[in-house]
């Protein structure tokens, strides 16, 4: 039996919960265009005020997947404006990160279960191994957002349900 790698935990399941998104903002747009939405206003739509607009969550789900395989590996993420204000642009900005998952090898990540990860976000301030980082802040993270665009968008009126966020199942054989 193979154990599982840390480039089969991060880099697959990244580009699987990106691609979730892009469908939703394909159909987000239909949505806005067929009930004569401002395409704005879904894209600035938030579930509270002190929370993120969908535009954000989705930037944070970019950021949060490139920058933990920047964080793990020798690769430099790239760095995005974080300005995007349409459909458009929020599909090219999930094409560019998914674009760049796609570049990632899985020697890019041989070892970095055991690589150090510091975060300083504000007053929250942490080390943990990589395998730690990935699995107990990362991911749960990552899905957060993923899961906050899928609440915006139904709190909006667009019917996406669970098979919408599981995504799509390529069927192989064992």
């Amino acid at each position: 039996m193979q154990s599982l790698s840390m480039y089969q935990i991060s880099v697959p399941v990244f580009v699987r919960g990106l691609g979730v998104l892009a469908a939703y903002l394909e159909k987000a747009e239909a949505y806005a265009k067929a009930n004569n939405i401002d395409p704005a206003e879904m894209v600035n739509a938030k579930l509270a005020p002190d929370m993120l607009s969908l535009a954000g969550q989705i930037q944070r789900a970019s950021d949060t997947s490139k920058n933990a395989i920047g964080r793990l590996s020798a690769i430099e993420a790239p760095r995005f404006e974080d300005n995007e204000a349409t459909f458009s642009e929020l599909q090219e900005r999930v094409a560019k990160t998914i674009a760049f998952l796609d570049s990632v090898r899985l020697e890019d990540l041989q070892g970095s279960e055991t690589r150090l990860v510091s975060l300083n976000f504000g007053k929250f301030k942490t080390t943990l191994r990589g395998d730690a980082y990935l699995l107990t802040f990362t991911l749960p993270n990552f899905f957060f957002h993923v899961t906050t665009v899928h609440d915006i968008l139904r709190h909006k009126g667009l019917a996406v349900g669970k098979i919408d966020y599981l995504g799509h199942f390529d069927m192989e054989p064992a």
